[in-house]
């Protein structure tokens, strides 16, 4: 087999690459998770300071909608498990001299709770 020396890794290349692992963490960890009206919140908090445990994240903001857990309640127990479409995430990655905003979102068009990539600041001093 021939070995391939891929290109030079930049920092930019890294920071997304971090950016993907958090919202992929987050998405896989936590959507089918039991939660009820009452614990909305405190898993808003929970998962924000997962994501924010890991390294490279400058900051990380969390919203549950209330009203679609609201109108996924079963009502003899109270509870529902969160799905992606109930997610509303944005973060900011810093690898180096590079910053990248990417977000989780219901996309009403798509009919698909979409990861993506809003916007990347390059040649931060570090």
């Amino acid at each position: 087999m021939k070995e391939i020396n891929p290109p030079k890794i930049t920092d930019r290349d890294n920071a997304l690459f971090e950016a993907g692992i958090k919202l992929g963490t987050l998405y896989h960890q936590y959507v089918g998770s039991p939660i009820a009206i009452a614990g909305i919140d405190s898993m808003e908090k929970a998962i924000q300071e997962s994501i924010f445990a890991q390294p490279y994240v400058e900051s990380v903001f969390v919203e549950i909608d209330k009203k679609k857990v609201i109108a996924e309640i079963n009502e003899t127990f109270m509870y529902t498990e969160l799905k992606g479409s109930m997610l509303n995430v944005r973060a900011v990655i810093r690898f180096n001299t590079v910053r990248v905003f990417v977000s989780l979102k219901m996309n009403e068009k798509l009919n698909y709770p979409l990861m993506q990539i809003d916007k990347i600041e390059e040649d931060i001093e570090k």
